[in-house]
């Protein structure tokens, strides 16, 4: 065995310093990689030779136009809730919103609007010369629900609805059926 003409080379002994750097690069790469991460999987298949599956993004309420006509020098109308899903079973998510005037003081009536595509209204599931308001209001499973409050005469003050009914909207028969689920009560 022959000794080396070269002495001891500093890198074939690691201090400290080449620990610390070596983590850092480690934990450099496995930051890396959780931020770089595949596509989300779908269960869903397409054919063959195709791309994978895109879902359509729900319509968003804000960028609808309502059939909704507020009165008063630059009152428009206000979504104050919406929701999403697949209502109708073709794949594509529909926004279920409901929309009111904007108002200082008062209920004022609310509509229920299906929007579909780029924010057009397809259906209307409660107009707002009903003079309902609605609370509770949930999009699941295929259905919409909502509680609808009104008024039992003009004498009541609109400011308080007197008559609560539950009700349930879903698609049957090409259109939207509306069901009530607990009866009709004054408040």
């Amino acid at each position: 065995m022959q000794t080396s003409a070269v002495p001891d080379l500093a890198h074939t002994r690691p201090r400290p310093v080449h620990w610390l750097a070596t983590a850092t690069a480690m934990a450099a790469v496995v930051a890396a990689a959780g931020l770089l991460q595949p596509e989300a999987a779908t269960a869903s298949q397409s054919a063959p030779g195709a791309g994978p599956a895109r879902v359509a993004a729900a319509p968003d309420a804000s960028n609808a136009t309502y059939p909704l006509e507020c009165r008063g020098r630059g009152v428009k109308p206000v979504v104050v809730k919406n929701g999403s899903g697949d209502l109708d079973g073709d794949g594509r998510p529909e926004t279920v919103a409901v929309v009111r005037c904007a108002s200082g003081i008062g209920t004022p009536p609310s509509g229920v609007y299906v929007l579909t595509g780029p924010g057009r209204v397809v259906a209307t599931l409660v107009d707002p010369a009903d003079g309902l308001s609605v609370s509770d209001f949930a999009v699941r499973e295929g259905a919409v629900s909502a509680t609808l409050l009104g008024y039992s005469s003009p004498d009541v003050p609109r400011c308080c609805p007197d008559k609560q009914e539950k009700v349930k909207w879903q698609w049957q028969g090409g259109k939207f059926a509306r069901a009530v689920q607990s009866d009709a009560r004054s408040m």
